[in-house]
This record gives structure tokens, sequence and C-alpha cells, in this order.
């Protein structure tokens, strides 16, 4: 199968030319693969009858809306590949549409909630004042996880209060912090320093003195939002993310501004946080207008 042949010429091109993160080329990978050992075990062409029937197959498989779209969306990237490349004539896969997904609206937790949680983080150990640096500066910027833990000290401008985020696809944004963030920041490099006796690469480090993992990270979270919150709420730093995006729509940031800080390429991503905003406007309203219980 000539695919086969080209699959890490492809993976190799969405490293080096594309920019992608690790993460998404190893999901590229996992559907092309399965994809090409499903038609050489079965001996089939790949035309679009047989197209039509794996993703039927799949999609049974895995009931998964989101799974089979992603998996569609590798394909046609693979294919247009080979069709720029003139591997192949035409890409089999410019007639296959991806199923239409259920909205989702991103989970958040509320001013409240977050105001709890971050100003009951003990400062009592390094590791607590790690933490607590860790969840105070994401719900400060926004940041993805991925950023936060392979954030550096000269990505810091702390005289104007400023970091540099080298987030997906290599695209850089500048996002400023408050002051209560870099005064527990600063804090914490001083205590790092001292207790490695280092000077600071990484600056999220674990009990080792080397750089926090995003599991560690979200293992911590969930412990810690348990002992404060007595609560069984599922949290993921991810979420600190979307509290960021919606509690600044909500006191009237605008939208555009919002999508600047997330790093999102496309407003219909960041618009997603409007929905989430009108749903909270309907249910003060429901709430509190005089005439809506009559």
């Amino acid at each position: 199968m000539v695919e086969s042949e080209y699959l890490n010429k492809f993976i190799e091109y969405l490293k080096e030319i594309k920019k992608y993160s690790p993460n998404t080329i190893k999901a590229y990978r996992i559907d092309i693969e399965q994809f090409i050992s499903y038609f050489e075990e079965n001996e089939l062409e790949v035309n679009r009858d047989n197209v039509r029937d794996y993703i039927s197959n799949i999609f049974v498989l895995t009931k998964n809306k989101a799974t089979l779209s992603r998996k569609i969306s590798s394909l046609k990237t693979f294919y247009n590949y080979l069709v720029k490349f003139g591997i192949v004539s035409k890409n089999v896969f410019d007639s296959i549409s991806s199923p239409k997904l259920d909205k989702k609206m991103p989970e958040i937790l509320t001013e409240n909630e977050i105001n709890t949680f971050l100003d009951n983080l003990s400062e009592e150990k390094f590791i607590d004042i790690r933490n607590k640096a860790i969840f105070e500066f994401i719900y400060a910027t926004g940041m993805r996880i991925s950023e936060v833990v392979n954030l550096r000290i000269e990505d810091i401008n702390f005289n104007d209060n400023l970091v540099r985020i080298m987030g997906k696809g290599k695209k850089e944004r500048i996002v400023p912090f408050n002051d209560y963030s870099k005064e527990l920041l600063l804090r914490y490099i001083k205590r790092a320093k001292e207790k490695f006796n280092i000077e600071i690469n990484y600056i999220f480090l674990n009990s080792r003195g080397k750089k926090i993992t995003e599991r560690s990270v979200e293992r911590i979270l969930k412990s810690v939002f348990k002992n404060i919150m007595d609560s069984n709420k599922n949290v993921y730093p991810h979420l600190l993310r979307h509290s960021f995006a919606t509690h600044l729509l909500q006191r009237g940031a605008n939208l555009r501004v919002i999508q600047e800080l997330l790093g999102h390429s496309n407003l219909a991503t960041t618009e997603k946080y409007t929905n989430l905003n009108y749903k909270d406007l309907l249910n003060t309203y429901k709430k509190f207008h005089p005439r809506e219980n009559e």
C-alpha cells in the first residue's frame, strides 16, 4: 500500500513544516496507522465505498462523534499531503463529511469558588508555595497547562508584569499578570533556588528539582481542591483557563482581547464563552426579574 511508504515523511512534515504539537502528531500517527492496517489486512482498495465502510465501522466501535471527526480530519489532511506531492491523484476523503458535533459548553468555577480555593491554599511548605504559584498563575494568565510546565525564567518580565508564551503551532503571545501572582512567583523562585542550590531554568519544579509534569499538576489540583472545597467536582487545569476567560467576559472584557490572551487562532473558538455568558445572564434574569415568577 503506497500510503504506508509515506507516513513517516508526512509525520516529519507535520513536525518540521506545520509545527504541530507532539500530542497532535501522535494522534495523527495513530489514526493513519489504524486506517492503513485495516485496508492492508483486508486487502481493500482505497475507494469511496470502502472508505465509507471503514468510517461506519469506526463509529460503531467508538460511539463517539468527536473521535470520529478527528480521525476523518487526520486522514483528510494526510491525503491532501499525498495529492500535493503527486503520490495519489485525488483525495478520497473529500467526499466524506465529518459528523455534526453537539456543542459542549466549557465547565467553569464561579468567582466565589475560585477565590475560596485560591485564598485557602497553604503557603507553609515549599511544595505548598509552588502549588499555589502554579494555580494562581494559570488563573491570572489563562495559560494552558502545557504552556505553564514549559515556562522558563527568561519568559517572565517582572518589571512590566508580562509573560511571553509559546503556544500551539509555535505561536507567540504576550500576556499580563497581576501583582499578587508576581509576588507569589518571586517568593517561590527564591525558595526554589535556596532548596535546590541552582539557577532556575524551568520555573515550576518537582520535589527533585526537575521540570514538573502536566500529569503531576493535574493530580495535585484534584487533591488540594477536594481537601479545600470538600467537593467531588471534576477539576482539571484547563478548568482554571475556562474560568479565567469566562470571568473576564462576564466583567465586560472585549471578546477579541480574550482571544488574544488565550492564543486562539480563530475567534469562533473564543465565542463559546459568549454562549456560557448568555446562559449566566439568563439564569440571573430568571432569578431576579420581578415578573419572571408570575
